[in-house]
Order: C-alpha cells, then sequence, then structure tokens
C-alpha cells in the first residue's frame, strides 16, 4: 500500500506522461501508463473493503467452525468486496478513456499509421475552421463513450445496492 501512497501523491496525467518518457510512444506503453495511473483508486478500495469484510460476524462463524482461509476467501470475504470494485473499474474506465485520447492528442499514445480518438482529434485540429467534423465526430464519439460507461458504472451502483432493492 505505501507504493499505491506514493502514486497517488503524483497527478494521474503526470504520471501517465512520466511512464510514456521512460517507455517511448506507443499505444501498448500507453495502456500501460494510463493502468499504473489508475489503478490505486481501485487498490485502496480493495484493500478497505477486505478489512471491513473480514470483521464481519459471520466470518468469525464461519472460522469458529473450522473453514479454511481460502474457503472463508471465496465464500464470504470476495462477495462482499467484488460489487463495489466492479462499480469503480466502470467509472474509472471513463476517465482512462479520456486519459488515452489526451495522450494521443499530446502524440504520446498510438503513432500514425494507426489511429485513434486522440489522434484523430489532433489531426483534425489543424483544420478546425476549414472542417468542422474532422474534430466534432471524434469528440462525440469520445463523449457517448465515457457517458455510455459511466451510465453503466451508474446502473451496477443501483444494482448492487441492497437499500434499492425494496422499492
Amino acid at each position: 500500500m505505501r507504493l499505491v501512497d506514493i502514486i497517488l501523491s503524483f497527478p494521474a496525467i503526470l504520471l501517465a506522461i512520466l511512464v510514456l518518457a521512460i517507455l517511448g510512444p506507443s499505444l501498448t506503453s500507453a495502456v500501460i501508463a494510463v493502468g499504473i495511473a489508475v489503478v490505486p483508486g481501485p487498490a485502496r478500495l480493495a484493500r478497505g473493503s477486505t478489512l471491513r469484510a473480514r470483521e464481519y460476524e459471520y466470518v468469525d462463524a464461519a472460522r469458529a467452525q473450522g473453514a479454511g482461509n481460502r474457503y472463508i476467501l471465496l465464500r464470504h470475504i470476495l462477495p462482499n468486496v467484488i460489487e463495489p470494485l466492479i462499480v469503480l473499474a466502470t467509472l474509472t474506465l471513463g476517465s482512462a478513456i479520456i486519459a488515452l485520447a489526451a495522450l494521443s492528442f499530446l502524440g504520446l499514445g498510438t503513432q500514425p499509421p494507426a489511429s485513434d480518438w486522440g489522434t484523430l482529434l489532433s489531426k483534425g485540429y489543424e483544420y478546425m475552421f476549414e472542417s468542422w467534423a474532422e474534430v466534432t465526430f471524434p469528440g462525440i464519439a469520445i463523449i457517448i463513450a465515457t457517458l455510455g460507461v459511466n451510465l453503466l458504472g451508474d446502473g451496477l451502483s443501483d444494482a448492487f445496492d441492497p437499500r434499492l432493492w425494496s422499492r
């Protein structure tokens, strides 16, 4: 967790740029860089949820009945940890899409002749006033993808919330 705290001390986009400076610009390097910058959130959530779930009374009851650590982990702790992680993963994916597009826009992500939304925006940026569609449609695609993933995360959080089941 100390490594996670160190990673959290840097702004995510600057950390991603630093990793890309070390690895070199490519799509694979950009995905690794964004992954390194994004992973501390889920790691802290997983640790906190695990620490909370291991203190539940039914975990103590299973331990008192002689259940092994693997059984307790898979049967009692993992179901309590996986739900918030799935929700956070979908919400974090939207940020990762924007970060990858930003890195590609800066020329640090996908390299020509390959293309992604960020490179389409950066190439269309030069001709924005002559041909508005070159920046509008990749921008709209980024917005729709991010919004769709965030709405999926919001729907999953509602689906996993037991307080809403009685309604």
